[in-house]
């Protein structure tokens, strides 16, 4: 359930935002959509692969476990990574339009919402504090990085370097997965592109953007060896 309304220094004089991370917090999430802008930092820590929406539009996502409500980049410490993607980070706050402007919702029923623990949204006299003005930056970033995902997945679309994939894991307890309905770049195709196509891509800054996703299915390894590390615990 949400409640997502208007922030206003008024009725959220007193809000604050829990900025621990943990399944408690809502963070025990199998992955979170991405944009190109963060792929850099994005792809030192998780895969990120393409996932296809109901309206048949694809989206760039980085994988954090195997199944729903998995997060193996959770921990006792938290988050266990140096990175967390702008679309958890910004939680429980979303970005919305009246008329020309944008302007800050904040969802009151997340569990990161609180009245006495976290950071403070507004400071005593109703000025911003540094932590909202922090997620005002974010959410103008996703905004801006939506528009910017969607060319940036048209431009593999002409280019035909979508491909889809099926990964099948092999857990050290003997079990087996499958994840599959995930796509990611086609490496050999990118590799054989002319030199008009990658000058198209480079000049609209998506080449670099699509080498990250490559580079980045290099942690599809990691991501089973912390399944792995999981498993031996239980057991």
């Amino acid at each position: 359930m949400t409640h997502t309304v208007l922030l206003n220094n008024v009725e959220h004089a007193d809000l604050r935002i829990v900025t621990s991370r943990g399944a408690d917090w809502g963070d025990d999430v199998m992955s979170a959509l991405v944009f190109p802008a963060e792929f850099r930092s994005v792809q030192a820590h998780y895969p990120i692969v393409f996932q296809k929406s109901i309206d048949g539009s694809f989206q760039p996502i980085a994988l954090f476990g195997f199944e729903q409500g998995q997060n193996l980049f959770l921990g006792p410490e938290g988050w266990d990574a140096h990175y967390v993607p702008m679309a958890i980070e910004r939680q429980p706050f979303l970005i919305g339009q009246a008329g020309e402007e944008l302007v800050i919702h904040v969802d009151l029923d997340s569990p990161r919402v609180s009245r006495t623990d976290g950071e403070p949204v507004f400071l005593p006299h109703g000025g911003q504090t540094e932590f909202i003005d922090r997620m005002n930056s974010l959410l103008l970033a996703i905004h801006e990085g939506v528009q910017a995902t969607s060319s940036f997945v048209e431009a593999l679309l002409v280019n035909k370097l979508l491909e889809s994939f099926v990964l099948d894991v092999e857990r050290a307890n003997g079990s087996q997965a499958r994840l599959a309905g995930l796509y990611t770049i086609d490496e050999d195709r990118l590799t054989a592109l002319d030199g008009a196509a990658l000058e198209s891509l480079s000049r609209a800054g998506f080449l670099h953007a699509a080498y990250m996703v490559v580079a980045s299915m290099s942690h599809l390894r990691d991501l089973i060896e912390r399944q792995n590390r999981l498993d031996a615990r239980r057991d």
